[in-house]
C-alpha cells in the first residue's frame, strides 16, 4: 500500500477526537470533517505543480506561484462526503465538482450508484471526499467511474479507513490515498 499515506498533523487530530464524540451534535462533526477536508487537501497537494501568474500588487506588477484550480474536480460520495468538500472549496476555491451516491445492497453486499453528475474529468486531478473506507466497495465503484472519464490523477481523501478495505482499495497502484 505504497499509495497511502497517514498525515500526522496536530490539527487534524484534534479535529479527529472531535468526532469521535458519540455526543457531538450533527453540526460539529460536519464543522470538524470540512475542518478534516481542508487539513488533508493540504496535505494531498503539497508538492503540485505550480504555474506564475502575473499579479499586480500595491507596488509593482510581478509573477508569483498559483495552483491552477480549473486542473481540479471534488467528488464527494454523497452525503457523507460533502463536509469534507466544503473544507476542500475553502482551499481551492474554483475547483469544480461532481457528486456521487453511491450505497451498498446489504443482501449482495455490491455497491450500486444512486446518482452521478460529474463535470468533465479528461486530464483533470480529482479529488474524491469520503470519510470512512470500510469495505471500500463504494470507493472501488466511484474510482471504476471516475477511471472511466480519463483523469490525470485520483486522490481519495479519507478520514478512517479499514485494513480490509484499504487492502483492497490499493489494487488502484495510480490511485493516490491520504
Amino acid at each position: 500500500m505504497e499509495r497511502v499515506f497517514v498525515v500526522d498533523n496536530s490539527i487534524l487530530q484534534n479535529s479527529l477526537t472531535k468526532i469521535r464524540d458519540k455526543d457531538l451534535k450533527p453540526s460539529l462533526v460536519r464543522k470538524h470533517l470540512s475542518i478534516i477536508g481542508k487539513v488533508l487537501l493540504i496535505e494531498a497537494l503539497k508538492n503540485e505543480d505550480i504555474k506564475l501568474k502575473r499579479v499586480e500588487t500595491w507596488f509593482t506588477m510581478d509573477n508569483f506561484p498559483v495552483i491552477n484550480e480549473d486542473d481540479y474536480v471534488i467528488v464527494p460520495i454523497l452525503r457523507a462526503g460533502l463536509p469534507m468538500m466544503e473544507g476542500c472549496l475553502e482551499v481551492l476555491e474554483d475547483a469544480k465538482v461532481g457528486f456521487l451516491a453511491i450505497k451498498r445492497n446489504e443482501e449482495t453486499l455490491e455497491s450500486k450508484v444512486f446518482y452521478e453528475r460529474l463535470p468533465e474529468l479528461e486530464n483533470k486531478t480529482v479529488i474524491i471526499t469520503d470519510p470512512m473506507v470500510a469495505t471500500g466497495g463504494s470507493l472501488i465503484k466511484a474510482i471504476e467511474i471516475i477511471k472511466s472519464k480519463n483523469p490525470k490523477k485520483i486522490i481519495s481523501l479519507n478520514v478512517i479507513a479499514s485494513k480490509e478495505g484499504l487492502e483492497r482499495v490499493s489494487k488502484f497502484k495510480d490511485v493516490f490515498f491520504t
